[in-house]
This record gives structure tokens, sequence and C-alpha cells, in this order.
């Protein structure tokens, strides 16, 4: 349910502010909306349904004297004036990237995964993130950055993540634009406007949404001056020097128009050193409709940065929670974005969309690290800079050796430095037609899309000096390319060209009241041009195509219980930093250095799942339920693999068959007084073709390689996880909440044989509460962490031999882990005001 807007204060009189419960019918079946009067004017959020998925209200068609015509299908008239037609509530599910109605949920042959405005508000965070951790059964967060604003988001086994050079698995849609990075497919989270979003669906098993959605396509819905009326400012402070703040303002014009703005800021010092984070969000849209027609413009802006955006050697943490390895370690994101989107019912049984995108992205990189550079050892090269086996000069950017500048004994470290500059255009258009097949209910869904995007991406790396602070100093010596024929990479200057073509169609026929068939399939076209601006190594043009279909079907055993079943495939075309990086012999600085161009074939899933879903009305409110299982196979499945004894240096490789394959089960309760959670998900990722690869694991042998077995499990990849979360309004003022959080061990990135010890199990708890000062004022408090738990998020191998342990007077490592610490106990405190 929404938040506490609805509260009344128990000294008030009840006359401005009388509650009205009203139950709507949901011609869906799934379960009775509910609709609470508020004060006229005082911003709100939705009311949801039990899955947490806004309505669409319909103009029901006038009275016909036929059983049935092709002209029945009700018109979507959100703000239609009130003479209009008596009107119904419909729960959809989206089934194409477009911002049209979608899907009658009891259709829809998926699992339903939904996070609602009401559930971002109250993990009281600015990062979505958080909301779709705690709500969605299958989703997993790591830190791998070493920054909450940009944590992988891992479902199923597949990943988005803001880390350029992780294989993503996961596609992302705002508005119906695919945000997924150009250059990369890296998907920063930190950029999206959460304030704004109006709703989250996490989809799955449909190929419809294009390239990355392997494990599925996570669609952001946001909110308009049609959607949401009134203004809010919400400002909250706590632990680590946080402060955070956001304002929204929503407004329909004379039924016609609607116009809506957000705006937030966020600083934060972080727990860690050199670990603090601002950010800057502005998203705006102003829509028209009239009649059957809905057009809208929406702009976004934002300018975020970060530190501390790496793992630490465990045996760090043992000394201070806090610590960081290898510093400076700072990452800046702006992006700027228009998006104009148009929806016209054209026939009553023929709707029209289309969407066009310009998009600007900008990242810049400032990472400190180990460095192969060293004294030369050859007595022909004295007093030079080398790599390496001591034997190979170090070029400077004119090509000639450098000279060594500094000290016997030195430490000698590096400053990579990279920027990623992309603009992306796209258009598209959709079109929906629900007339009837044979006498049979019958919706169809036809579109293309086309996206090209332009990246301009630099990479230089500065020899330096590593105190015993971890700190990198520069010196001013850049390097240049160096040795022959084991190449040592030197400064980048790259240009790339994605073009992505997609046509798709989906049709779902009602075979009779209960049961309803899916079809459909989308082609794929992805052209990716690598124009290298310093030689030629990285020239490269490839073009990869697949048409991946789909089917599936739901059937309704009783009004309460619907069963569904399905099959897809989907594909990932190599993103021109892993082309760039797919030479074993010539490895390059992952995230950094690029250096050859052999081809890489694209990655395939196949993906087959089914399941139950169901609702009732209890006396303490709607229940909901969910249990599913599903199996994706992966084919040609891409990896980052690292070169022994080159620190920081790997290629990407196809490794092969991947698995992912298990089980989600939800229950959830919604009332006006409880909201009840808890959800289970298990996950069994292995892969399942032998394969040879470098690590800086323990169990490496004499070349730094293991061996990978069928059948081993993959890293990183927690195989259970449970959530619980409670809501409940001791008064009409007061809410109090909590939720736990288990995750399981998992196995290090590294370890994919499976031969050390995983990364331990945690468990966290947090707590929340708000007070309804006044019916426009709410003070509201959590607490993060409230055992102080100290746990990992993420965990690796590195290198122990490259830096010197510090704290032990510079003796070596001996713990080969590096991990990502979790934050500790954190208290906050906000105010939120409605106009």
């Amino acid at each position: 349910m929404g938040k506490a807007r609805w509260f009344k204060a128990l000294w008030f009189k009840p006359l401005w502010f009388k509650r009205r419960l009203v139950m709507a019918s949901v011609s869906t079946g799934l379960v009775s909306g509910l609709i609470f009067a508020i004060p006229a004017g005082a911003a709100q959020d939705e009311e949801t349904n039990v899955q947490n998925l806004p309505p669409v209200e319909v103009t029901a068609p006038p009275p016909s004297t036929a059983r049935r015509t092709a002209s029945s299908r009700p018109v979507a008239r959100v703000g239609a004036p009130s003479s209009a037609g008596p009107k119904t509530r419909l729960y959809v599910y989206p089934t194409a990237p477009g911002t049209g109605r979608g899907l009658d949920v009891d259709k829809v042959p998926s699992a339903i995964n939904a996070v609602d405005a009401s559930q971002i508000k109250r993990t009281g965070s600015l990062n979505i993130t958080d909301a779709l951790r705690d709500n969605i059964a299958g989703v997993n967060i790591s830190e791998v950055t070493g920054n909450p604003f940009q944590p992988d988001v891992e479902f199923r086994g597949f990943v988005a993540s803001p880390v350029t050079g992780t294989p993503q698995g996961l596609a992302v849609y705002q508005n119906g634009v695919r945000i997924n990075e150009a250059f990369s497919d890296a998907v920063n989270w930190d950029l999206i406007p959460t304030a704004a979003i109006r709703s989250v669906t996490l989809v799955t098993n449909n190929p419809v949404f294009g390239l990355n959605a392997l494990g599925g396509a996570i669609n952001l819905q946001m909110k308009d001056g049609f959607t949401y009326q009134g203004a809010e400012l919400d400002l909250m402070g706590g632990s680590f020097g946080r402060i955070q703040g956001s304002a929204q303002w929503g407004k329909t014009v004379d039924k016609n128009y609607g116009v809506y703005a957000a705006l937030e800021g966020l600083h934060d010092n972080g727990f860690r050193n050199f670990s603090q984070s601002d950010v800057r969000r502005f998203y705006g849209d102003v829509g028209y409709k009239a009649g059957d027609s809905e057009f809208h413009a929406n702009m976004g802006v934002a300018k975020n940065d970060f530190g501390a955006s790496a793992t630490v050697p465990a045996q760090l943490l043992d000394k201070y929670w806090g610590a960081t390895y290898t510093t400076p370690q700072i990452t800046s994101n702006r992006v700027g974005y228009l998006n104009l989107t148009g929806k016209v019912d054209a026939t009553p049984t023929w709707t029209l969309e289309g969407t066009a995108h310009v998009r600007r992205y900008e990242q810049q990189l400032v990472d400190g690290n180990p460095t192969d550079a060293q004294e030369c050892t050859d007595p022909g090269l004295a007093g030079l800079l080398c790599f390496g086996d001591g034997a190979t000069p170090a070029n400077g950017v004119n090509g000639l050796p450098l000279a060594n500048p500094f000290a016997s004994g030195t430490i000698f470290g590096e400053i990579d430095r990279s920027s990623i500059r992309s603009t992306t255009f796209g258009v598209s258009g959709q079109a929906t037609n629900t007339d009837q097949l044979f006498g049979h209910d019958n919706r169809f869904v036809m579109g293309a899309t086309y996206d090209a995007s332009v990246t301009r991406y630099n990479a230089t790396a500065e020899i330096g000096t590593i105190g015993e602070n971890y700190v990198v100093s520069g010196s001013g010596l850049f390097l240049g390319p160096t040795g022959v024929p084991d190449t040592v990479a030197g400064p980048v200057s790259l240009r790339t060209v994605n073009q992505y073509n997609g046509l798709y169609a989906m049709d779902t026929f009602n075979v009779t009241d209960a049961f309803a068939v899916t079809g459909g399939g989308r082609f794929n076209v992805a052209r990716i041009t690598l124009e290298d601006q310093l030689g030629a190594d990285l020239n490269g043009d490839h073009t990869f195509t697949r048409f991946n279909p789909v089917i599936g079907g739901t059937y309704k055993i009783t009004p309460e219980l619907t069963a569904y079943a399905g099959y897809s495939e989907a594909n990932r075309a190599p993103t021109p930093l892993e082309l760039g990086c797919s030479d074993p012999t010539r490895p390059c600085l992952i995230a950094a250095f690029l250096v050859s161009d052999p081809p890489l074939k694209q990655v395939v899933s196949k993906t087959v799942e089914a399941g139950l879903r169901g609702s009732r009305e209890l006396n303490i409110g709607t229940l909901g339920w969910k249990l599913g299982g599903f199996r994706a196979t992966n084919y040609d499945d891409i990896v980052a693999i690292p070169v022994p004894g080159r620190t920081g240096f790997g290629y990407f490789s196809n490794v092969g068959r991947t698995r992912r394959q298990g089980l989600e089960a939800e229950i959830n309760i919604k009332s006006p007084t409880l909201q009840f959670q808890a959800s289970y998900a298990f996950v069994d990722a292995r892969f399942l073709d032998a394969l040879t690869i470098g690590s800086n694991s323990p169990f490496a042998d004499a070349d730094g390689n293991i061996q990978v077995s069928p059948g081993n499990q993959i890293p990183a990849i927690p195989r259970h996880r449970i959530k619980v979360g409670v809501d409940y309004a001791v008064t009409d003022v007061w809410k109090v909440g909590g939720n736990a959080l288990f995750v399981s061990s998992q196995y290090l990135v590294g370890d994919e044989s499976n031969q050390y010890a995983k990364l331990p199990s945690y468990t966290v708890f947090n707590l929340h509460t708000s007070y309804q000062v006044t019916r426009n004022v709410q003070l509201y408090g959590k607490v993060a962490n409230i055992f102080d738990k100290r746990y990992a998020t993420y965990g690796q191998f590195f290198d122990t031999g490259a830096v010197p342990n510090f704290t032990n007077g510079g003796a070596e490592f001996t713990d080969p882990r590096s991990l990502s610490p979790a934050r500790p106990r954190a208290f906050y405190a906000g105010m939120r005001v409605t106009f």
C-alpha cells in the first residue's frame, strides 16, 4: 500500500480526513484492488495490487446486442473526462519494451516480479537496487566496486553491473529505452532517478526485450503528471556523513496536460577511506493527452562522483574494516538524455506506439593499481624500467625506453586513467491489435527497433610509487606500447560504432477463457565496428544475427490459481570492449587497455520456466503467493580470464556451456494495516564444459592455471537467498517495520575449480519506523544492519606478491582473498513533507 499519507493524527477531528474504503473489482480475478481517499491535492503513491502492479484504468464499451464483436475491447482512457463510460481497473504486465498497456497478468507465461513506488520509498534509499534486493526473491546485490551506489545486481545467476568488463546478462529499460551503456553493456544504477520511478518489473523468459535479456529484463516505468499529482519534499541524514534529499512535483492541467519533475541529491562520506559519494540527478516529463492519444517528452541529467571502487585484501580488513587498497579509485559519471514517446489508439482494436531517444554518457576513471613495471635486472639495461622478467624495457609514449628515476627498492605502482564518451540515438515503433481470432480473444504485438551508438574510448597508464598507506603517487612517466611479441598495453584511443536492429512479434491467443497460448520471437542484428585511432591492431567489423523464439501458456485452474510454463531463447552480442580484448596471447588490462581484435562468438541462452501463482482474500488482507522453477543454458558463454603473473591483465573468451537453474517461492499479505513478505530462492549455476583458465588461486599449477571440470559451480553466485519483511500500522499515525536477509556462501572469483573455502554466508537485519505528525508531515527513521554484522558480499583472489603487507612489517600477504566489505551498523532519520 502507499505510505502513511492517509493516516490521520489522533488528536485531529475526523471531519477533514475521513477515510473511505472502496472495493474495486478486478477483471483479472487476481485480487480486488483497494482505493483509499486522501485529502485532495496531497501527493500520493498509486495503490497497487498484491503483486505490486499499478492499475490501468479502461473505459468499458457501450452495451452491444452481439455476443462478441471485434470492437468490444476496453479502451484505455486514464484521466478521461468524467462523462466517459464506466471505468474498469486492470492489472497488466509488460511483454514488450514499449510504454503500452501490457498483457493481463493471468495470461503471462512467466514469473511475475514487480516493485511499486511505495516499496521503493520504504527503503529510504536513492538507490533502486535496494528495493530490488528487498522485494524480488531471486535478486542478490554484491558491492563489487566497494561502493553502495554502484552494485552488481544478480538475478538467477545473470548480472547487470556498472563494472566495465563484467559479462552482462540482464537488459535494463527506462520508459521503453534500453539503458545498457554502448561500450560494455554496463548498467550505471547511480544514473537512474529513483524518486521518479512509478514501478519496476523484472520480465523473464521473453526475447522481445532484445540483446542481453539472457536472464531477463528490468523494466522501469517513470512517473508523469497524469500518474502523480502534488508535491513532496524528503530530507534524510545519518551515519557516515550521509545527507540526502529529493523533491518531486506533478500536476495535471486542464485534464489534457501533465507536468512532472524530480530532483535528487546525496552526499555520503562512506565508512572506508577515500570512499565519499556525491549524487546529483534531475528528471522531468511533459505529457499531452487527448482522446485516445498520449504524447510525452521526458529528459534527465545526472552528475555523480564516487570513491573506493575496489576489493580489499582480507588481512587489511582484519586490521581495519574501512581499509582500502591501492588508491586513488575515483569514478565520475555524467549523463543527459531526451526521450519522446507517443501512443495512439488508431481504432478500437489497434494501438500504435513510437519512441525516439538520444543519450549522451561520459565516464572518467582514475584507478591506482599494482604494476608489472620494475627496475631492469638485465645488466645491459641498467638505469631503465622494465616489465615482467626484468629484461623487457618499458617504453614511453615516444616509443623510447623509460629511464628509471626512482631510488633502488622503490615499490612501483600505476595510475590507470580511462574515459568513455558515448552518444546513442534510437527509434522504435510498435503496433498492438486486439481483434478476435476465430471468435476468441487475441492480442497481437509487433514492433521494430533501431539503435546506433558512437563511443570514443581513451586510456593511459602513469608509472608511480606506492606508499605505506597504499596510495599510488604519479611520477609523470606515461607508458607507451611495449614488448614484442608479449605486448604490454600502452595508450589506447578507440572509436566504436554499434548498430542494433530488432524486429519482433508476439501473439497471445485465448483458447478458452481459462487457457491462453503465447508465441512469437525476435530477430536481432548487431553490427559492431572498431576503429583504432593509434594504429590498426584494434580495427574490426563484426556482425551478429539471430532469431530468438518464445512459446508458452497459462491455465487458470481456479479463479484464485494460475499455472504457467514457457520456453524462450535470447542472445548477447560481444561488446566492443570484449572484442577488443579477446586474444590470450596479447592480454590487456581489463577495464583499461585494449590491444587486439580477434573474433568472439555471441552468447545464446535457452530457458524454460514453469510455476504456479495465486491470490486469496483473507480476513487480515489479500494473500498472494507464487512458486516457480527455471533452467537456463548458455552456449558460448563469455567470461573474463586473468593472466597469471600479470597483475590486472586478462582477456575475454568463450568458455562453452554454462547452466543456471533453480526455484523461487514467495508469499505476501497486503492490507491497510499489515504488509508481509517472505521469499526463498535457490540458484544452482555450473560450468558444463571442461576448461583451463588462469587464476591467482593458491591451487593454480606452475603456469598459474586451474582446471575447471564439468559441474563446478560458477563463483559469486550464492545458492540460497531468504528474505522476510513486515510493516505494521500500530496506530493510524505510527508504523513500524523491518526486514531480514540471508545469503548463503559462495565461491570466490578465481576459484572456478571450487577448491578453496567459500566466502561465508551472512544474515542482516534492518528496522524502520514512521510517524505521521500531521496529514502533510511525516518523520521516519531506520537502522541498517542492527547487529553490526561484519560480512563481505563479494570476494576474489589477488596477487599476494604484488604489493607488501605494510601492516605486517612489509611481509608478503599470506591470505589470497580480496573482499568487498559491507557497511557496518548505520542510523538514519528523515522528514517527508507533502503538498
